[in-house]
């Protein structure tokens, strides 16, 4: 995705966390120490670019994570982070955002303490002078991809006879007041022989919606 990006012209960058970053997270966890790694990346961006402003572009949980990282109330829904706030609010340094098989729901409990506060604190498209595009794909209708595609869209729309990328159904994946695309035949993750977010030929599709 970012080469993609970068061959277009954008001098993307790409928040360097690795799989085990994540694992503080697990449980519906804080994920303080995500947004402490997207900051300090989007700063060194903009130095290295000489620029006050960045697009951000989140992929799945990406996403949700972008919208409390812009935003200026203090996360503080868990324990661990009770004295600590988030490094600054990105508001004034965010351009726009655009999301890419994120979930605005789910049914499990582990995770709706995070997106609750997302979706509490930050309604829709929140801010007016931010653009927000969320895209997700309609690759596969949940009672044909099994039971892992089926039980996934249930347990993040509440529905498993629905359409989605693979992972997120399209039900979950828009946002009230954002620019709202559904892609055709885009998958959630990358795999051989099929079209997924970061693909070359869908990163020219929605890299139009960049500031």
């Amino acid at each position: 995705m970012e080469q993609a990006l970068r061959r277009q012209g954008f001098p993307a960058v790409t928040v360097p966390l690795r799989r085990r970053d994540w694992l503080p997270t697990v449980g519906g966890r804080s994920v303080m120490n995500i947004i402490k790694v997207l900051d300090a990346t989007a700063q060194q961006a903009m130095r290295d670019h000489n620029c006050n402003q960045i697009n951000l572009v989140g992929h799945s949980a990406g996403g949700w994570i972008a919208r409390i990282y812009i935003g200026e109330e203090n996360y503080d829904i868990h324990q661990s982070d009770r004295q600590r706030t988030i490094p600054r609010s990105a508001r004034s340094h965010v351009s726009s955002l655009l999301t890419l098989g994120t979930p605005r729901v789910s049914q499990e409990r582990w995770t709706r303490k995070n997106l609750d506060f997302v979706n509490q604190t930050y309604p829709g498209a929140f801010y007016a002078d931010i653009d927000y595009s969320c895209l997700v794909g309609k690759a596969i209708e949940g009672a044909k991809g099994g039971w892992f595609t089926f039980n996934s869209y249930k347990m993040t729309g509440g529905d498993g006879f629905v359409w989605g990328d693979g992972i997120v159904p399209i039900s979950a994946a828009h946002l009230a007041g954002a620019r709202n695309l559904t892609l055709p035949d885009v998958f959630h993750s990358p795999r051989p022989r099929r079209l997924w977010y970061g693909s070359k030929v869908v990163v020219e599709s929605w890299s139009r919606w960049l500031a």
